[in-house]
């Protein structure tokens, strides 16, 4: 409330939540969202797209935008990947940096800084994750800002949160909406992601067979969902599994199918929760060599252009 009674004016922003791959994005937004609307795997490039997540409360509205994270890029979809990480950073209100305190600054935390103190955004949070274990690196985080040129104007904002475990969560919200402006929401209240349907599905899939799969897989898996049919008892989702190599195609199918199996009943419960219906998934393995050079596959699995 204002001094006259008065409800105070709602803010709302477009947070650009940026960083190395693997430093806690995906975990950090889904908390604050307070809802899974982004995958989460301890293997890297989990998060393949652009993926907004919606904070609404009294205060207003802010915009999470998870982007994929930023790796040494090996072949067309890493550099894909990569070009789609450092765009996010344009256009948004707020630009939210994560950093995996948990270990020292490794080249991408670095090149991170570097682009910051370039570009001076005008607002700039600086997060140091993981901060329930121990050591934290946060000197060497604060020394690399300093050798990267930082202090020349551009002042981020420091805050050490655990997006696991929910410490330092509150007051990172309250830095983000101070620094929001006044202006209306851009999205209804009871929205928490603006995800299209099919990478969510698709994301799940995978985000379910990456839990079991090592190695060179996971990075040459693609997922795609081809049709969703609405019924009355529910949805029928047909969803191909791309994957480079035959040998690759029996490891992600399993011995007697049991991977397949496995991240089938794994995720129709989540995705039946996730959009009120019943979900019945049909998961076809596709073997199609070089299926990250192919423009309409990847279109279709949204990491260029339109989805189709």
């Amino acid at each position: 409330m204002s001094a006259d009674g008065d409800e105070a004016p709602k803010k709302a922003a477009i947070v650009g939540v940026v960083g190395r791959t693997n430093a806690g994005k995906s975990t950090l937004v889904n908390a604050l969202v307070g809802e899974k609307v982004s995958i989460v795997s301890p293997v890297e490039q989990t998060t393949r797209n652009t993926v907004r997540g919606i904070v609404s409360d009294p205060r207003g509205q802010l915009v999470l935008v998870d982007t994929p994270g930023l790796h040494k890029a090996v072949g067309p979809l890493g550099r894909l990947l990569n070009g789609m990480a450092r765009a996010s950073s344009a256009g948004v209100d707020i630009l939210c940096v994560v950093f995996d305190a948990s270990h020292a600054p490794q080249l991408e935390d670095e090149g991170w800084m570097a682009r910051v103190a370039r570009e001076k955004p005008a607002r700039c949070v600086f997060v140091l994750n993981q901060c329930d274990k121990s050591p934290v690196f946060e000197t060497m985080y604060r020394d690399s800002w300093t050798a990267a040129g930082g202090g020349s104007g551009l002042i981020p904002v420091w805050t050490r949160v655990s997006a696991l475990t929910g410490e330092g969560l509150p007051s990172l919200a309250d830095v983000l909406f101070e620094m929001a402006e006044v202006g209306p929401a851009l999205f209804d209240d009871d929205i928490v992601t603006d995800y299209p349907r099919k990478l969510a599905i698709a994301d799940v899939v995978r985000e379910k067979l990456l839990s079991k799969l090592f190695q060179e897989v996971p990075h040459e898996i693609g997922v795609a969902v081809k049709d969703i049919a609405e019924r009355k008892d529910g949805w029928e989702v047909s969803v191909t599994i791309y994957v480079n190599k035959p040998s690759q195609k029996g490891m992600v199918i399993g011995t007697g199918g049991k991977t397949l199996k496995y991240a089938r009943k794994a995720a129709e419960p989540e995705l039946s929760e996730m959009f009120g219906v019943k979900v019945r998934l049909e998961l076809w393995v596709k073997v199609e060599p070089h299926w990250m050079k192919n423009d309409r596959l990847l279109a279709e699995m949204g990491y260029q252009g339109a989805l189709v």
